[in-house]
């Protein structure tokens, strides 16, 4: 009897090596997070493909205020997913790319700075949406593997994904040219970067995936870099890109209220920082930052060309005394206290930000 005992005991314990810490008897549980996205979301991964410098952030003076060296995050210090795993009491979440690592138990990140939703934007720099789909794939039968199929399963449902996607999309046919821009219309464009989008949340759910959070509204059209595109109105906003992102929010709202209604148990926070944002921008004053405009890395007016710590190869660039006192780091990205600010609205479910959707706190209750 003694031994059988001990026979079960033994079982019992090599079961339990296999089930993940957020299910272990004893351990208090936790959501993991998957994120995908642009270099909003970006937290290393440009750092290990075979691209230009201008997509990656691994070099001083990034990450020169939290980390005190280069991550590969397109900022001073930390970016959203670091401010809402701390906030979920997660550790920071690993780069999908990075040497050596396989242990999803908090989650991963596979988002790449230049992405979109678009296999076109930026082909052959980044990591599209759908590859990084793809790298989720490939976790999702290691867990399966690890844990079998029902517990993986359970893992998968019980995880947070937060999407950032389609600032890119909307950036790059005011940079270079797009063909693929040019022959649609605005709608048919931004259809086709929320059907990409869409298709993905639908592949994500199919492997158990219910809990989401769209980080959307970004107003891509009026940072430093893009006030310095048209000279001949230097300093204003690219209405035509605003005009494109605002038309991304009211499509994705609409669509994601048509996806809950599809498929049962999805629920979903939409946080829209367009009017946040560019409250920071006009009135810096208000939240505590002295400019709104300019970047506190680059060269040029604004310090809008984009070669904050010598990216386009030239070794010559500005970079400001303060960067608490700036909303942008360099042309095209805001500084740790941005991230800061958005990331605590869209945690605590403020409807300036989050509207008719859920708070992200409540996607993470088990």
């Amino acid at each position: 009897m003694a031994t059988l005992r001990l026979q079960i005991c033994i079982l019992a314990f090599c079961a339990s090596l296999l089930i993940p810490s957020s299910y272990s008897h004893g351990e208090k549980k936790h959501a993991a997070l998957f994120i995908f996205g642009d270099s909003l979301f970006d937290v290393g991964n440009n750092n290990y493909i075979n691209t230009s410098r201008n997509f990656q952030s691994n070099i001083w003076p990034y990450g020169e205020t939290f980390f005190n060296y280069a991550t590969g995050r397109a900022s001073d210090g930390r970016l959203i997913p670091d401010f809402i795993a701390e906030y979920a009491k997660l550790p920071l979440i690993t780069p999908y790319l990075q040497p050596g690592f396989d242990n999803y138990i908090y989650g991963v990140n596979f988002a790449s700075g230049g992405a979109g939703a678009l296999a076109e934007t930026y082909q052959g720099f980044v990591i599209d949406l759908k590859t990084q789909l793809s790298y989720f794939k490939n976790v999702e039968k290691q867990l399966r593997h690890k844990l079998g199929d029902a517990e993986a399963y359970t893992f998968l449902s019980n995880a947070v994904y937060l999407i950032s996607i389609g600032g890119n999309d909307y950036f790059i046919p005011f940079g270079t040219n797009s063909t693929l821009f040019e022959s649609h219309s605005h709608e048919e464009y931004v259809g086709m970067v929320i059907g990409n989008l869409t298709n993905v949340i639908e592949e994500i759910y199919k492997k158990g995936g219910r809990k989401f959070g769209f980080a959307n509204g970004f107003p891509r059209g009026c940072v430093p870099s893009m006030r310095i595109l048209k000279p001949e109105s230097l300093g204003s906003c690219v209405e035509e890109v605003t005009a494109l992102v605002k038309l991304h929010s009211r499509v994705l709202a609409k669509d994601l209220l048509k996806l809950k209604t599809k498929l049962q148990g999805f629920r979903y926070s939409n946080a829209n920082f367009y009017n946040q944002v560019n409250e920071i921008i006009g009135n810096p004053l208000k939240y505590g930052f002295k400019e709104g405009k300019a970047a506190c890395c680059g060269s040029g007016p604004y310090r809008g060309i984009s070669n904050c710590g010598g990216k386009t190869g030239s070794a010559e660039f500005q970079l400001c005394e303060n960067v608490t006192e700036y909303a942008f780091f360099d042309s095209g990205h805001p500084t740790e206290r941005v991230y800061q600010i958005m990331s605590k609205l869209w945690w605590s479910g403020t409807p300036y930000v989050t509207g008719t959707s859920i708070h992200l706190m409540g996607l993470f209750d088990l």
